[in-house]
């Protein structure tokens, strides 16, 4: 049976940091490339950025470029999202994902590309 499994949400301040992990058991993230996406109340589920395992390319939702850094521990089938800056639109549950290895990185910016969810951690962002 195939889980992940998210850690690491909470409350912060805006300016401040968190660090999501995302660990799976029943697959081997290796086999697939990893996302993770939020979904703050009342809105859709949005992208927030995506590594591959076999070469740890990553790509990022403009709106967290530069903020957000998602990166891999094959030792611990883990992917983690360190967010710096947080802002209050950042608030939301932030889920991870596993999905194909795909070449082009911007086709796994769609949630309906990925084969296996988490149940996602909250995030809270106060002003």
């Amino acid at each position: 049976q195939v889980q992940l499994v998210e850690f690491g949400g909470g409350l912060v301040q805006a300016g401040g940091s968190l660090r999501l992990s995302c660990t799976a058991s029943g697959l081997t993230f290796s086999n697939y490339a990893t996302g993770w996406f939020r979904q703050a109340p009342g809105k859709e589920r949005e992208f927030v950025a995506v590594i591959k395992w076999s070469d740890t390319s990553t790509y990022y939702a403009d709106s967290v470029k530069g903020r957000f850094t998602i990166s891999r521990d094959n030792t611990k089938n883990t992917v983690y999202l360190q967010m710096n800056r947080l802002k209050p639109e950042d608030t939301a549950v932030y889920s991870c994902a596993a999905g194909p290895n795909l070449t082009n990185l911007r086709r796994l910016d769609n949630a309906g590309k990925y084969d296996y969810w988490g149940q996602g951690t909250q995030v809270t962002v106060s002003s």
